[in-house]
């Protein structure tokens, strides 16, 4: 497009000195802000002055630019365009381009042998940079990550280009990266074989931020920073690049481009707005194909990522499964025999010489070139899933089970997913998401290992796996993760498909195999009924607990379904401290009695999971402990006559205990026990209301204490106790005993019923009473027959009685 030789453009510019002293009077006052006006809008870009260059530019007549004006330079004209921009003038989008030609043009005016050529950074950059050194990224060691894939990205562009033009693999087959650190210089080099930049995609590529927009970037990220959040954005905006400034102040990229036959040195330091640009001449820094980018490391971190093993540690953390091999400059050792001086007399042979170790430098292969969750799951065993998920999670045992799958259709990932065949020893660590577990991979390279439900459900924190996903971008933040659409459908497959491996344990033949993983993950799926309604479906099936018909084995909902009576439309449940206590409770006497299956909550979640559940196959969850309970089959006309007989009974049971209950009533639930106290519809039952109070922060406010006494005292008219204290209440309703005896009958009652007595020295104390009442009765008998005997005169006189006689 610019056809002017070297020379003429030499000699235009040494015939305008002093119009580009003009010129340059002009910029300045432009980018003071001198022309700041309309009429200095107009003299900007009259045709008769000496920027009339620049006023071409605006028409976009470039091709006139330096012909039509003898006196014009082409330094004069990115001068003024340069005052310009600041100014905002739209000089359209040939501007950026005419700036570049009229900076290689204005190397080419002052020395036709120059080989170095000086470019500004796109506008913007330069802050940029200083963004991207002090405040853009937290954790510095992704530059390594950056720039590797940037180097796999160019290599896989090699590989599509050789699919039509086989002639570019000539120069060199191998695609491959290789990565040398130098302790000594301070330096660290990525080389690829890819397909290389020419000068224009070297100006394109890096002289620019990529194609996403800086101002863009630049709201995001005051976003970021605003919202106090981590400034995760590399990547988002095509500066990948740039993150080599984070741990460098200079980076030096060598390239040779699969299209040319030159090969260019690009050049930038941290703390500068310029970049060069100088076509390599030195025949031992030539290379076949590709580019070498060379960190100049800082001071702060040259010891850190000069160090080999450190960058063989990073490229295993972030890019180990990177398509392409990757190669690091590693320090080995090597036996090597020593020669021995022979005396003339016995010949040393090979065998009995010493050896001795000798360390040398060479290249080391340092990932796995093929994934093996890209593989097809019908090439992997299972001996090779099970080696992988000990080597990736640092395990020893085996997993209980895993799934590899590939997601199509709206979005596309790949995963292998393993349940663990034990939890964590540290019991804060199975409900919370820990580092490790799960690790995302985009496009093969390793973003992150740490996530906070993002991919799971607290409840399934448990999962270790691996997820690799093309459509999310390089760089994943925290904040892209919880908003991410592409994020949430993953998170619904992969909840999915955990549950169709454990729905598998569940049926398998092994009749161990499942209880095995209850005993170590059932709490989490309990925890599940709670916190994910959406799968209440998929979980139900699935929880096990022990019952009345199964106090040693577990059974599951459908097995107590299925054992349900013909006209049973409820399922009967009773949460209390073990077994034990379950069975001997006053609540379950009157269902066993009529062969109704009670489950026994023994685990202080199991009550809290059903109640959340709410119902299983339309059967609604009932705890039996609770008032309003309708087993069926009672004879209405006969209760009302004993709640008409018992009526007044309650009522003064009511008056004693006062707050203590919110009311007495006739029970329906035909037990052994004269009464017991159940816990309102919707209220505490008793084991729910002993684990609240064990809470390190249990309220302790009034409110709670009124929650506490929503209980009600059902009596049994059927048992001695309550037929005679209810001909007591008839004969004397004031007497000071029966008031005692109502105390001690609601006492008796709280205790058997699985409730703690607010006062257990009150009632120890009333426990003794009676004791001793009785005791006292016994021996008032006993005296009172003894006195009757020696009142008679036959024994008084030492005479035999008949009946001591006989």
């Amino acid at each position: 497009m610019y056809s002017l030789s070297r020379r003429m453009l030499a000699r235009r510019a040494w015939r305008s000195v002093a119009a580009l002293d003009v010129s340059r009077g002009l910029s300045s006052a432009a980018v003071s802000g001198r022309l700041n006006d309309s009429n200095g809008l107009e003299k900007c870009f009259s045709p008769s002055s000496y920027d009339r260059g620049c006023a071409d530019a605006h028409r976009k007549d470039k091709l006139r630019h330096a012909p039509t004006n003898s006196s014009f330079s082409l330094y004069s004209v990115r001068k003024i365009s340069g005052a310009c921009a600041e100014r905002k003038f739209a000089l359209g989008p040939d501007y950026n381009k005419l700036r570049h030609a009229s900076a290689r043009w204005e190397s080419s005016a002052a020395s036709a042998n120059a080989s170095v050529e000086k470019y500004e950074y796109q506008a913007e950059v330069s802050r940029l940079m200083d963004l991207i050194v002090n405040s853009l990224y937290s954790n510095k060691e992704v530059f390594l990550r950056e720039l590797v894939s940037n180097a796999s990205d160019a290599l896989d562009k090699l590989r599509f280009l050789s699919v039509t033009d086989t002639s570019i693999l000539e120069a060199n087959s191998n695609l491959e990266i290789r990565i040398k650190a130098d302790p000594d210089a301070g330096t660290l080099t990525i080389m690829d074989s890819g397909v290389g930049m020419t000068r224009e995609e070297l100006i394109e590529t890096l002289g620019t931020i990529a194609h996403s927009g800086t101002a863009k970037f630049l709201k995001a990220l005051k976003e970021n920073q605003e919202g106090n959040n981590e400034n995760n954005l590399i990547g988002q905006f095509g500066v990948g690049f740039y993150s080599a400034f984070l741990v460098a102040d200079k980076v030096t990229v060598s390239t040779k481009s699969a299209k040319s036959d030159k090969q260019y040195v690009w050049e930038g330091e941290a703390d500068t707005s310029s970049y060069t640009i100088t076509e390599e001449t030195d025949s031992d820094k030539l290379i076949p194909r590709g580019t070498s980018i060379t960190l100049h490391l800082k001071d702060a971190h040259r010891f850190e990522f000069s160090d080999p093993a450190k960058i063989e540690e990073l490229v295993k953390n972030y890019s180990q499964f990177i398509s392409f091999p990757i190669y690091t400059w590693q320090e080995k050792t090597r036996s090597k025999k020593v020669d021995l001086e022979s005396d003339g007399e016995d010949e040393v042979t090979a065998h009995d010489k010493p050896s001795s170790v000798e360390k040398y430098w060479d290249w080391e292969l340092t990932n796995d070139t093929k994934p093996i969750w890209m593989r097809s799951p019908k090439e992997v065993t299972k001996e090779e899933y099970h080696g992988f998920y000990k080597r990736t999670f640092k395990e020893y045992m085996d997993p209980q089970a895993y799934t590899h799958f590939n997601a199509e259709g709206e979005i596309e990932f790949t995963s292998l997913l393993f349940i663990p065949p034990m939890a964590p020893l540290n019991t804060e660590e199975m409900w919370h998401s820990r580092k490790g577990d799960v690790r995302l991979h985009v496009k093969r390279v390793f973003i992150s290992d740490q996530f906070n439900g993002e991919l799971f459900p607290r409840y399934l924190s448990f999962m270790k796996g691996i997820v690799d996903s093309n459509d999310l971008p390089l760089n994943v933040s925290r904040e892209i993760l919880q908003q991410s659409r592409v994020v949430k459908m993953m998170r619904h497959r992969l909840v999915r498909k955990t549950f169709e491996m454990i729905e598998k344990i569940a049926k398998d033949e092994d009749t161990q195999a499942y209880p095995k993983f209850w005993d170590v993950f059932g709490r989490n799926l309990k925890l599940g009924c709670t916190e994910d309604p959406t799968n209440h479906k998929r979980i139900a099936p699935l929880l096990r607990f022990f019952s009345s018909k199964s106090e040693d084995t577990l059974t599951s909902l459908d097995d107590y379904v299925e054992r349900m009576k013909e006209n049973q439309k409820q399922i009967y449940f009773l949460a209390a401290e073990s077994i034990r206590s379950a069975k001997n409770a006053p609540f379950v006497e009157e269902l066993l009695n009529r062969d109704l299956e009670v489950l026994y909550l023994v685990d202080p979640i199991d009550e809290v999971a059903l109640s959340s559940l709410g119902q299983y196959k339309d059967k609604k969850f009932v705890d039996i402990s609770k008032e309003d309970l309708d087993l069926g089959g009672e004879d209405k006309t006969k209760d009302e006559e004993v709640d008409k007989e018992y009526q007044n009974l309650c009522d003064w049971l009511s008056k004693c205990l006062g707050e203590k209950v919110a009311k007495v009533e006739i029970s329906k639930r035909r037990t052994s026990s004269p009464c017991v106290l159940v816990s309102a519809k919707f209220g505490w039952s008793a084991n729910m209301e002993k684990i609240m109070k064990a809470q390190s922060f249990g309220d302790d406010s009034k409110a709670f204490s009124q929650l506490l006494r929503r209980r009600t005292l059902e009596i049994n008219p059927h048992h001695s106790i309550i037929k005679g204290l209810n001909s007591m209440f008839h004969d004397e309703t004031s007497s000071a005993e029966a008031k005692k005896l109502a105390d001690l009958l609601f006492e008796t009652a709280n205790l058997s019923s699985g409730f703690t007595p607010d006062n257990p020295a009150e009632f120890g104390r009333r426990i003794y009473e009676m004791m001793g009442l009785a005791l006292g009765a016994k021996q008032k008998a006993a005296s009172t027959e003894t006195s009757s005997l020696l009142e008679d005169p036959a024994v008084s006189e030492g005479k035999s009685s008949p009946v001591s006689s006989s």
